[in-house]
């Protein structure tokens, strides 16, 4: 029997609901939809409907999965099991590489906001406090992750809630000085799709990744208390997350204001509260960007260091990274993590138009290639439990239809990103350090095949009693 520290079960509901709406909306929204909105015009939010569509699939066959075998490896244990042990070990350290050089990304844009209000110091002394401050909330204990998370969501989703409200009483004509807009912005600056259906296409490559973040909470309920509850609960949110988020939100935007407002393009969420006659637009949008920043970091750290950890037990990484502190947090792969993601933060003051823009770039498609992997891994593991009579907790709807169509879907906007000049050099550095670290899988477990049907079956069976123990002692 192994003696060693288990990963802390601490994570509560709560938790769990405000890590999965915090991995959707990030500083993305906030700003890079302005970049969008000028693309496509108001017929963005036909982007937005038909990349959030995929999401809510992909993550209701992720839910799947991870309702009848919660691990802190997600889907890159279940591709482990379905396709192979080369597929486990490749998505996990695309994944986990996704997550760093996200740190990257954000601590900088985190530092920004910090030096635009203290510019006395530096803005990579700020990038390195944000990163240490982080770094220690995670040390510290998984629950003061989640703490974290939970009021930086907080915030977020209270800024969102407020912005709707106050949108949808500007467009019915009920604050003073702002008079409704009717259906001119809509319709009266070229049309609803002022650049064509190309644009919109090309719209849905860049808002997609916007989305990408939902799948956290199916890797952070590993370490919660009732983990099939809190997979369920939270994949069946994204809907009317994404509904009321992302697509209320924006529509509100291209509503109160022409789409080819230079304002927009800068910062729609600033513009529409400058229209509202706020004062302070910019700084209020600043504070809810930086949590934003910090929320990404946080989570970004986390995801990054299970994911690592999940490689580590699995043989897919340096065994010491399996380590666990004895506040069961995997200490190793915080500080691992943690090291990689100091240096791309170096890289992005020394080289940020070179070395830093590279690495960025080999990022830029894994999120299409983790949904790819998802969609496909549940094909196989679904067909295999029906087989052997499994009941299972959440099921994919119309499968295996909706499951193909994801599928599809998926290689299409893969595909397509060939064809946009802003996403074709991003989609094949990705596709290049993808084929560099399957090589590697290949190499690694060319004798290896998938788990047999028989361990699937006693694990997901064990994991779902000891699930209705927990229910029972609680009730």
């Amino acid at each position: 029997m192994n003696s060693q520290p288990e990963l802390q079960k601490s994570l509560k509901p709560r938790h769990l609901s405000m890590i999965a709406i915090a991995g959707v909306i990030g500083a993305g929204l906030f700003v890079g939809s302005g970049a969008a909105i000028q693309q496509a015009g108001p017929a963005i939010l036909v982007a937005y409907a038909a990349a959030g569509l995929v999401v809510v699939l992909v993550m209701r066959m992720l839910g799947e999965m991870a309702a009848a075998n919660p691990e802190t490896g997600s889907f890159s244990a279940y591709a482990d099991k379905a396709l192979g042990r080369w597929a486990g070990f490749s998505i996990g350290w695309l994944y986990a590489w996704f997550w760093i050089i996200v740190l990257g990304i954000e601590a900088t844009a985190g530092a920004a906001i910090m030096n635009r209000w203290m510019p006395g110091v530096d803005q990579w002394v700020w990038a390195l406090i944000l990163m240490v401050l982080l770094t220690l909330t995670n040390v510290w204990s998984v629950k003061s992750y989640g703490e974290f998370e939970f009021w930086f969501a907080s915030i977020k989703v209270t800024a969102i809630i407020l912005f709707l409200i106050a949108g949808t009483a500007a467009i019915l004509g009920l604050i003073p000085g702002v008079p409704a807009p009717g259906l001119s912005n809509l319709t009266g600056q070229g049309g609803f799709m002022p650049n064509g259906a190309d644009a919109v296409l090309a719209g849905v490559l860049v808002v997609v990744f916007s989305f990408f973040g939902a799948e956290i909470a199916t890797i952070a309920a590993g370490e919660s208390e009732h983990p099939v509850d809190a997979v369920k609960k939270a994949v069946k949110s994204t809907v009317w997350r994404i509904l009321l988020f992302y697509i209320g939100s924006v529509a509100i935007v291209v509503t109160l204001l022409p789409w080819n407002d230079a304002s927009v393009a800068k910062s729609p969420y600033v513009a529409v509260i400058e229209l509202f006659g706020i004062p302070a637009a910019g700084t209020i949008m600043d504070v809810v960007v930086l949590t934003s920043v910090l929320s990404c970091l946080n989570s970004g750290l986390y995801t990054a260091s299970r994911m690592i950890f999940s490689l580590s037990t699995r043989g897919d990484a340096p065994k010491a990274w399996s380590r666990i502190s004895k506040r069961g947090v995997p200490l190793a792969a915080v500080l691992a993590s943690t090291v990689v993601g100091f240096i791309t933060v170096g890289l992005n003051y020394i080289a940020p138009d070179t070395v830093f823009l590279f690495l960025v770039n080999t990022s830029g498609a894994i999120a299409l290639f983790v949904w790819l992997v998802i969609a496909t891994s549940q094909l196989v593991l679904r067909r295999r439990t029906e087989a052997s009579g499994v009941e299972m907790p959440l099921k994919m709807w119309l499968f295996p239809y909706l499951t193909w169509a994801s599928i599809i879907a998926i290689v299409a906007m893969i595909v397509g990103m060939l064809f946009v000049d802003a996403t074709r050099e991003s989609l094949l550095l990705s596709l290049l350090l993808g084929a560099v670290v399957v090589g590697i899988g290949l190499w690694r477990y060319r004798l290896h095949h998938p788990a047999p049907l028989e361990h699937d079956v006693e694990v997901r069976a064990e994991l779902l009693e000891e699930d209705a123990e927990g229910h029972s002692h609680n009730a």
